[in-house]
């Protein structure tokens, strides 16, 4: 994570529901008032998703909530929005995309200096059996560190 930067918001369930294969980081393409919006955390991550369209990945279903303050009538919260990748990063998640099985999630949005950035998982959807099996692991670590915590107290 870059040194200076103010996390926005974070899509928790993603991490749930899909297993992590590759994070990318990627500036996003927004409006004046979207900027403002994003800014005072008016984001929901928890339905988007991105897909390649004409050589470019976009970003559906983010939703950011209209700025107060702007006059824009035509303000479409859940438009798609461009996603500003280097060409290698580019090719590499277009392939990602097209293979059966993984899909492209965002993770977390943020502002790293005066840049609205956001994080793209490529990621692979987790089973429910795969779902239990990561609750339990994380409730065995729990129960591990606990009695570490005891032992050391006697």
């Amino acid at each position: 994570m870059p040194k200076y930067y103010k996390l926005i918001a974070d899509n928790r369930r993603a991490r749930h529901d899909f297993e992590i294969v590759e994070v990318y980081r990627a500036g996003v393409v927004l409006k004046g008032s979207e900027v403002k919006s994003v800014r005072l955390g008016r984001v929901n991550l928890r339905e988007s998703f991105a897909r390649a369209d004409g050589g470019e990945i976009w970003i559906h279903g983010m939703h950011i909530s209209p700025y107060e303050k702007s006059r824009a009538e035509d303000f479409n919260p859940a438009r798609p929005r461009k996603l500003l990748l280097n060409q290698r990063e580019l090719n590499r998640l277009i392939g990602y995309s097209n293979q059966k099985g993984l899909a492209l999630v965002p993770l977390k949005i943020y502002f790293e200096r005066d840049w609205a950035k956001i994080d793209i998982a490529v990621a692979r959807a987790k089973k429910r059996y795969d779902k239990r099996a990561s609750i339990r692991e994380r409730e065995e670590k729990r129960e591990i560190s606990k009695r570490l915590k005891e032992s050391k107290k006697k």
